[in-house]
């Protein structure tokens, strides 16, 4: 599917589809295994994001990027925000992320609606990506990343 095509199926405020699922773990190395091990997922991708605090890893789900994937994402550092997520809570899924088509349009459009973004302005996320979150209080306490991909049809295809 091209980006193009997909467009048609956008939400107002600029929503294309869930991208990833963010798991916040202790050791990205013991949980990249047991994805793959356990589920016969992919890693396509690590980095360390030294402004985020994180170590992270991508693991598509099924053959195609269309799939989905799972973030695996372990903290640099106990005081990064998903070190204090794993003192406060433990282990577990952290957020829920959507692709959308322009990161800058999708929170105008949330600020208009009164919704809090954690960033005045968007940041580098994953591969070189464009990222905000919405605050949790004015998600139902679901921390909501917003992804804009570099190139948006390597998270289509």
């Amino acid at each position: 599917m091209s980006f193009e095509a997909s467009a048609n199926h956008v939400t107002p405020i600029g929503l294309l589809r869930i991208d990833h699922i963010g798991v916040a773990v202790p050791d990205l190395d013991e949980a990249i295994d047991f994805y793959q091990s356990t589920f016969g997922m992919t890693c396509v991708h690590v980095e360390t994001n030294e402004e985020q605090g994180v170590r992270e890893a991508m693991l598509q789900v099924g053959p195609t990027p269309a799939g989905g994937h799972v973030q695996l994402l372990a903290p640099l550092r106990p005081e990064s925000p998903i070190g204090k997520f794993l003192e406060r809570s433990g282990p577990g899924v952290q957020q829920v992320a959507y692709t959308v088509i322009d990161i800058d349009a999708t929170c105008a459009a949330l600020r208009g609606k009164g919704v809090r973004l954690l960033y005045e302005e968007p940041k580098r996320g994953t591969a070189g990506s464009r990222i905000n979150f919405i605050h949790p209080k004015d998600a139902g306490g679901v921390l909501v990343e917003l992804v804009q991909p570099v190139d948006a049809d390597q998270r289509l295809s």
